[in-house]
């Protein structure tokens, strides 16, 4: 029954043409036919991964979460629904404009719209890139990941973790509470930050190639003021990437390699290491608050803290295209 993986991302933003020239242009994506309020994206064989609407009035107007059967969502829906969640079905207008066969809908907590679908309909022709890239690593996996900023993270947790069926990979808990989870073998397909704010932190995409990361991030600094964060390694997922500034003013990971883990074995961890090896400097934070976070990549460097090498990751290893 559980969840399978994030299978497209809502943006809330009247503004389809940045939108639109964002996330061809630098992130490399396809644009389908769009109207002056509605505009959606391709990444791969599926009809749409990114929808950008006047719908709703947040940045993040809904997430889209795969579910492996129709009757999962009746499963779901009985479950929010004895929890005293309100949950509607989807019209057919609604499941047509989403590129499904089904769905369900209803707000988390803090108000946050979540669809669960089932089916998403595959295009009739080849993915054709916005730019020259090989690709996004989805399939199976999913979009990539979704990351909110919350006020309090520890009480959503029995939302996401218990009614939901998300996996915590693993959590920090200072300067503030961080949690990741699990759907499927990617190792986080979505987070909660508990920074005290409220809003869309960001989503990242996964390339098949650092090359397409590496171009995209010399692609961003050619624009003003485009770049949130500097290239730069994360700790927990092994990711390699930047962070752009999106037309609605959250951020989107350009990221590559990012870990895959074995559900049926993980276990939750606490972190301590920091979010970053190196890199991932925080242009948009004053000065004060860049370094803290420094301090932390510092540490971790004086320390000898490093992700595995390649030698020694079997799920990055097996997916290089040449071995001796």
């Amino acid at each position: 029954m559980p969840i399978t993986a994030l299978g497209y991302i809502g943006v809330g933003s009247a503004n389809t043409e940045e939108w639109s020239e964002f996330a061809t242009s630098l992130l490399g994506m396809q644009k389908n036919d769009r109207t002056k309020k509605y505009a959606s994206f391709r990444m791969d064989d599926l009809k749409q991964r990114l929808i950008v609407t006047e719908e709703g009035d947040r940045a993040l107007a809904f997430m889209g979460w795969e579910v492996s059967s129709l009757q999962d969502l009746t499963i779901y829906a009985d479950r929010l629904s004895n929890a005293e969640i309100d949950v509607s079905i989807g019209s057919k207008s609604l499941v047509d404009q989403r590129c499904v066969a089904e769905l369900i809908f209803f707000n988390d907590p803090v108000g946050n719209r979540i669809e669960l679908f089932f089916n998403p309909q595959k295009a009739d022709d080849l993915f054709v890139p916005g730019r020259p890239i090989s690709g996004f690593a989805t399939g199976p996996h999913g979009l990539g990941h979704a990351v909110l900023h919350v006020k309090d993270a520890e009480a959503l947790l029995p939302f996401y973790r218990d009614l939901l069926d998300f996996k915590v990979s693993d959590y920090g808990l200072t300067p503030f509470p961080l949690y990741f989870f699990h759907v499927n073998g990617r190792h986080h397909s979505f987070a909660l930050i508990g920074s005290g704010q409220e809003g869309f932190h960001h989503f990242m995409i996964e390339y098949a190639h650092l090359d397409d990361v590496g171009q995209g991030y010399d692609l961003a600094q050619q624009l003003e003021d485009k770049i949130a964060y500097t290239l730069g390694r994360h700790t927990n997922d092994y990711m390699t990437s930047f962070y752009a500034k999106s037309p609605s003013g959250f951020f989107v990971e350009n990221g590559w390699g990012g870990r895959i883990i074995d559900p049926a074995t993980w276990e939750p961890h606490e972190t301590t290491n920091g979010p970053s090896f190196w890199g991932h400097e925080r242009l948009y934070l004053p000065e004060e608050s860049r370094a803290h976070f420094r301090a932390l990549r510092l540490d971790a460097a004086a320390r000898g803290i490093q992700s595995p090498p390649i030698a020694d990751c079997p799920w990055l290893y097996s997916q290089l295209p040449y071995r001796s």
